[in-house]
């Protein structure tokens, strides 16, 4: 029987919610999601906890934050000048806003605070800190 290997490349359905059941991403009510273990696609815990598993199962693990996105790490919650920001940069607060790294890459905050002078980012996983639910079928490994 084949099983998920560190560089397998995997057809499956995958579903991650808190615990009360909020729904933070799910592919079971459209095309199942293809990913080469390994590429950065899917986070480095999440992918630890499919080696070894079979194809055509369902599972559901019950990650601690520590095993899913990480500690909220309050370090990385900025507060930053409006004046230092881009004039064309769009910004709404609750949503995301996308930054450009000096060598070219993109990151993005979550903009939770905007006052008249400065915003708010909070530059941590959306599901940092929290306990998760990972739920996965997998269909197909290569």
């Amino acid at each position: 029987m084949t099983a998920v290997r560190s560089d397998s490349y995997l057809t499956l359905h995958y579903r991650i919610t808190t615990l009360d059941g909020e729904e933070f991403l799910s592919t079971f009510d459209m095309s199942p999601a293809t990913l080469q273990m390994g590429s950065g696609q899917l986070a480095e815990n999440l992918e630890s906890v499919l080696i070894g598993l079979p194809a055509h199962e369902r599972f559901v693990f019950q990650l601690e934050p520590a095993q899913a996105f990480g500690m909220h790490n309050e370090r990385l919650v900025e507060r930053i000048a409006r004046s230092g920001l881009p004039a064309e940069m769009e910004l709404k607060e609750n949503s995301v806003v996308e930054f450009t790294a000096p060598n070219g890459g993109t990151f993005a905050g979550f903009l939770r605070e905007l006052d008249p002078t400065h915003a708010l980012f909070d530059f941590n996983h959306p599901m940092a800190g929290k306990t998760i639910r990972f739920e996965v079928e997998i269909i197909g490994i290569m």
